[in-house]
């Protein structure tokens, strides 16, 4: 970000656009398999490589998925779920093990349903109270944990397998 000329310079707005880019091929690429996705290998990636950057990508991707595939309580999700990601992340940004960052990502992959059903929660609160919000939101998450489960092992392994290489590319750039 060049503050001279203004909060973004043309560098910046192109680097923000392939960033989003990237992602979104990604998950074109990988659609065909059920939670399994590169999303957050690439936002935990961008995050550590371009530091606040990326505070301009998660509000345009997740707008893009809302054109692309339109907006339903999803998008509700990712309205929260991925800048989590990208504010953990800055937290933990000092650290360079491909280990702890594929135990994160995994971490983030097993937690992504019960981060959901916090929308499902505040669905049936509207409607009955807590007691209503919680008969809402547990019965979704637990019946998706499985699926939580192969996120898990997917974001671990891509992570596990991507962030040395990828990560000595983007120093390459640097």
């Amino acid at each position: 970000m060049d503050r001279r000329e203004g909060l973004f310079s043309v560098k910046d707005i192109a680097l923000i656009g392939a960033m989003i880019a990237v992602i979104e091929v990604c998950k074109a690429v990988l659609s065909f398999m059920p939670n399994i996705e590169l999303t957050t290998f690439w936002l935990i990636m961008f995050t550590l490589y371009f530091g606040r950057k990326v505070l301009a990508v998660v509000p345009a991707f997740i707008l893009v998925e809302g054109i692309i595939y339109g907006i339903n309580t999803w998008w509700i999700m990712y309205a929260y779920i991925w800048p989590l990601l990208v504010l953990l992340t800055w937290l933990f940004r000092k650290e360079d093990s491909a280990l702890f960052w594929a135990i994160f990502s995994g971490i983030f992959g097993l937690c992504f349903g019960a981060l959901c059903s916090i929308t499902y929660f505040f669905i049936g609160f509207s409607s009955g109270g807590v007691v209503a919000g919680f008969n809402t939101a547990f019965p979704w998450w637990i019946s998706g944990i499985m699926w939580d489960m192969v996120h898990c092992v997917g974001n671990f392994v891509f992570m596990l397998v991507l962030y040395r290489p990828i990560r000595n590319v983007m120093n390459r750039f640097k």
